[in-house]
């Protein structure tokens, strides 16, 4: 059996597939040997075929259950061999409609429904025998967090780390830590509170970190005395070389998340679009089920909204996209939970070979970054959106500077050889202190 890199668990909601967030992680583990990655994760779903070689899955509804006091096993085992190698659907096929229900108030991530999963997810209905015979077989050496603003997924990450007596290295691309707005609801200020001692002690333990860009790195090496690392997302779509812009009907496309404020943002580009040229739309792809977010898209002729796709077909029409959007939201609140992210949408629109258009407030994290990149047309002001785009598709020279700027930045920052050697550097000098 091979054993060039440490066993790492990971620990995080969404097991790896190339449909969802956690795609992320092959900028982290490509190039590590799947028999010393685990990991456990809460998704309903059955996993596909990833990184890992085994993983254990532990889900609201057997929590549920054992807190009804059905006397039931809250964990499955999962083997590398046994997966599929895709993701069948976007989303959990469970049988039970009030099941279903309680998954989709679980996911509005409010103050309440964190401490309701906290009372759901004690220690006693989790941690079971067959749960620490898993883990002994696999011997973890170290614990991967992919951060959570759940208490659950820090809480298991910390029980193995002092089981084992092993380092945490926790992965930080959202301030759920700082982030804390104002409010007189006392709900929201234990979870804060609670949540904020939780984390204290996770970054407490020995370990390390890795960021999800340079800003968020400093805020938190400072605040916690960390020597964490940025690690740079990396992208699987092909460039394609460049070519002249396709003004009659040009392809412009988003894919991605389209919560936070983005679908507002998006709407903006569709008028936008519209008053430019009456037959010009934005094609809109997101694996959103909520109807109360793409449900603002229905009065914009100039939004054709195409739900959820396979990713070799993000990949296909990201590839062939005159266009390619970037976007975040203006409100307040959205800001806040914004102000760090990039994503790997960033990554792939800088590989992609396509045009690029990035709008959203100054402040958000990706909208910063594509800026310093060069490599962007960036509009922070909606009064401005209609000129921006103008601008990127009547400048052939300005797209053409830019389009060999993406390529600059890809191999600079996205670089995926140079991703997977920074991130075991920062495993491997965890677990050696």
């Amino acid at each position: 059996m091979n054993r060039n890199n440490p066993r790492v668990l990971i620990v995080g909601t969404v097991p790896y597939n190339k449909k969802a967030t956690s795609r992320a992680f092959d900028a982290y583990f490509h190039e590590w040997e799947p028999e010393n990655l685990a990991q456990i994760f809460s998704h309903p779903k059955q996993p596909c075929k990833g990184h890992c070689g085994t993983l254990y899955q532990i889900t609201d509804h057997k929590m549920l259950d054992r807190w009804l006091g059905r006397k039931i096993k809250t964990g499955k085992v999962f083997l590398r061999e046994e997966l599929e190698d895709d993701w069948k659907d976007a989303d959990p096929n469970l049988e039970k409609t009030s099941v279903q229900a309680a998954y989709r108030v679980g996911r509005k991530h409010t103050a309440l429904t964190h401490l309701l999963r906290g009372v759901l997810w004690r220690k006693r209905f989790w941690c079971t025998p067959e749960l620490n015979e898993w883990l002994d077989r696999f011997a973890p050496e170290c614990v991967f967090l992919s951060f959570s603003d759940d208490y659950f997924i820090p809480q298991i990450a910390l029980y193995v780390a002092q089981r084992y007596d092993i380092p945490i290295v926790s992965s930080i691309g959202d301030d759920y830590y700082f982030n804390k707005h104002f409010s007189l609801n006392p709900v929201y200020q234990l979870y804060k509170e609670t949540y904020k001692a939780l984390i204290r002690r996770v970054l407490g333990h020995k370990g390390s970190a890795i960021y999800i860009s340079d800003k968020i790195r400093d805020k938190y090496n400072g605040e916690f005395h960390l020597d964490g690392e940025t690690v740079y997302l990396t992208s699987e779509v092909k460039r394609r070389a460049y070519q002249p812009l396709a003004k009659e009907k040009p392809l412009i496309t988003y894919f991605g998340n389209i919560r936070m404020g983005r679908n507002h943002s998006l709407n903006d580009i569709g008028y936008a679009l519209g008053r430019i040229d009456p037959a010009y739309q934005l094609q809109v792809y997101s694996n959103e089920s909520d109807a109360e977010y793409y449900r603002v898209f229905e009065n914009n002729p100039h939004i054709c909204f195409g739900g959820s796709i396979p990713y070799a077909q993000v990949e296909q029409l990201m590839y062939e996209s005159d266009i390619t959007v970037v976007v975040e939201g203006f409100a307040k609140e959205d800001v806040e939970l914004s102000r760090y992210s990039l994503s790997t949408k960033a990554a792939d629109a800088l590989a992609s070979g396509a045009a690029i258009l990035t709008y959203g407030s100054q402040e958000c994290g990706v909208v910063e970054y594509m800026q310093s990149t060069g490599a962007s047309v960036v509009c922070t002001k909606k009064e401005e959106l209609e000129e921006s785009i103008r601008r990127l598709m009547n400048d052939e020279a300005l797209r053409k500077r830019q389009y060999e700027q993406a390529i600059v930045m890809t191999e600079q920052h996205h670089n995926l050889k140079s991703s997977c050697a920074t991130f075991a550097r920062v495993v491997d000098r965890a677990i050696k202190r």
